[in-house]
C-alpha cells in the first residue's frame, strides 16, 4: 500500500497565498504614505534650496551637471544672511533622509505583494501606473542611496555624486508627483474613514484588515506575532533613535557628541583653536609643504590690475572678523568659529574692482578631488563678513583647514569656502 506524503506546495511571490501577513493593507499603507508625503516633500524642497546655494547659473564652475536644460532653472541668488541658513536647509535635507529610512522601508514592505501582482498589465491606464511605481521605487531607492553612502564619505557608485543624485532627484520626483496624483484621494479617504488612532487601538482580534480588492490583504494569513501598534512603533522608534544618532552633526550642542552617522572627516583635528571638523585633509589633497611655504604667493586679479601678495603683506593689510560656521552637503556643520583676515571686498578694491565688487573665481592649491576652483557671487563678496581667513580663533590656521588662507562666507556650502587658496579673479564670471 503507498503512503501519501504532504509535499508543500511552493508558491511562487506572484501567488495570492505567497504573501502572509494580516497588518498588510489600505490603512497602514495609506499612514505610511502622508508620512512620507509629508517628509518627502521638504527633501524636495531643501534639495533645491542646496542646488540654489551652490550658484548653479554660474555654470562653468559650480555646476558640474551635463545638458542639464530646463532642470537647472535658477530662481534666485543665495543670500547670507542669515548665516547659518545652509546649515539650516541642509542639515533637515541630510537629517530627514536618515530619519525616513525606516518608514520608508516599512512602506516597500506594505506594498511588496503589489510589485508581484499578475497579469503584469490590464490596460493603458494600469500600465503607466506600474510604470510610474517602478520608476518610484527605483527612483527612491537610488536617491536614499547615494545620499546616505555621501553622508557617510563613502562614493562607491561611479561618477560624480553631485550629477548622479541631480538627475535621479528628477526621475524620482516626476514619478513621485504622479504617485501622488494616482493614490493620495485613495490614502486620505482611507485614513478619514478609518482615523489615524483608532486602528491602533482594536484589539487584536479585530487587527486584521478585511479582504478587498487592493491586492495588499493577505486571503489567508498567518496568525498574528505583532499588533498593529508594535509594528508602528518599532518604525517610529527606529526613526527616532536615528534622529538622536544623527540630528547632533547639524544641531550641534551636547548632541553632537552622539551624532555617530556624522562623517568624521579624514583626519581627527585635534584640539585647540583648529580643532574643529574636516572633510579633507592637505594630504588627501594633494598639498605639498613646498606650496604653501615662504614662496607662496596669492595672485589677485581683477578688472584694473593684478597683484602677487605674501601672507606678511596680507597680514599686514586691514582685517575683518566673522563668527561663522562651516556647513557641508553631507549634513554636518562646525559650531561658530571666529575668523580673522582679508575681506573680500578690500581684495576687490586692490585691484580696481571699485565700490561695488562683482564676483569672483577662487582656485585652490589642491591637486586631488572635485571643486579645485569656486564661484562667488557679488552679494558674496561684498558681505564684510565674507573673508580671506589666515586666523581662526585667535591662531594660525592650520594645514587641514587652508593654511596659508582660505575662504569664509556666510551662508555658503562648505565646498564654497575654498581652503589653500591660490587666486582670487574678480569680474571674471
Amino acid at each position: 500500500m503507498r503512503v501519501k506524503q504532504n509535499v508543500p506546495q511552493i508558491l511562487s511571490p506572484a501567488a495570492p497565498g505567497f504573501w502572509r501577513s494580516p497588518l498588510r493593507g489600505p490603512w497602514l499603507t495609506a499612514l505610511l504614505g502622508l508620512v512620507l508625503l509629508a517628509g518627502i516633500s521638504v527633501m524636495t524642497v531643501t534639495g533645491l534650496l542646496s542646488y540654489a546655494a551652490y550658484n548653479p547659473d554660474l555654470a562653468a564652475v559650480n555646476d558640474k551637471t551635463p545638458g542639464k536644460g530646463l532642470l537647472g532653472f535658477y530662481l534666485f541668488s543665495w543670500p547670507t544672511d542669515p548665516h547659518w541658513l545652509y546649515r539650516l536647509t541642509q542639515g533637515v535635507h541630510v537629517t530627514l533622509g536618515v530619519v525616513l529610512v525606516p518608514v520608508l522601508l516599512a512602506k516597500l514592505w506594505s506594498v511588496v505583494p503589489k510589485l508581484f501582482a499578475m497579469p503584469p498589465v490590464r490596460s493603458v491606464a494600469h500600465a503607466l501606473e506600474r510604470i510610474s511605481l517602478l520608476l518610484l521605487v527605483g527612483g527612491v531607492l537610488f536617491e536614499f542611496a547615494t545620499g546616505l553612502l555621501n553622508v557617510q564619505l563613502d562614493y562607491l557608485f561611479p561618477g560624480s555624486f553631485y550629477t548622479l543624485h541631480f538627475y535621479g532627484a528628477w526621475v524620482f520626483t516626476g514619478a513621485f508627483a504622479a504617485h501622488v496624483v494616482l493614490r493620495f484621494p485613495m490614502a486620505l479617504r482611507v485614513v478619514r474613514e478609518r482615523g489615524l488612532r483608532a486602528p491602533l487601538r482594536e484589539p487584536a482580534a479585530r487587527q486584521q484588515e478585511p479582504p478587498d480588492d487592493s491586492g495588499l490583504v493577505a486571503p489567508r494569513p498567518d496568525a498574528m506575532t505583532l499588533s498593529r501598534r508594535g509594528l508602528v512603533g518599532l518604525v517610529g522608534g527606529g526613526s527616532l533613535l536615528l534622529l538622536a544618532v544623527t540630528a547632533g552633526q547639524s544641531v550641534g550642542g551636547p548632541l553632537r557628541r552622539v551624532a555617530l552617522l556624522a562623517p568624521h572627516g579624514g583626519a581627527d583635528p585635534g584640539r585647540g583653536p583648529n580643532g574643529f571638523q574636516i572633510n579633507k585633509t592637505a594630504a588627501l589633497a594633494g598639498i605639498r609643504i613646498r606650496d604653501t611655504g615662504d614662496t607662496w604667493r596669492l595672485e589677485v586679479r581683477g578688472p584694473g590690475r593684478s597683484v602677487h601678495l605674501t601672507r606678511g603683506e596680507l597680514l599686514r593689510l586691514p582685517q575683518g572678523g566673522a563668527h561663522l560656521p562651516i556647513a557641508c552637503v553631507e549634513g554636518w556643520s562646525t559650531p561658530d568659529q571666529g575668523w580673522e583676515g582679508v575681506r573680500l571686498r578690500d581684495l576687490a578694491a586692490l585691484v580696481g574692482a571699485g565700490d561695488r565688487p562683482p564676483g569672483a573665481v577662487v582656485r585652490s592649491l589642491q591637486r586631488h578631488g572635485s571643486f579645485r576652483e569656486a564661484a562667488l557671487r557679488d552679494n558674496q563678496v561684498r558681505d564684510p563678513r565674507s573673508l580671506l581667513a589666515l586666523r581662526v580663533n585667535g591662531a594660525e590656521l592650520s594645514p587641514d583647514h587652508g593654511y596659508p588662507a582660505r575662504i569664509i562666507v556666510p551662508a555658503a556650502p562648505g565646498v564654497l569656502n575654498t581652503k589653500w587658496v591660490a587666486s582670487v579673479t574678480f569680474g571674471e564670471l
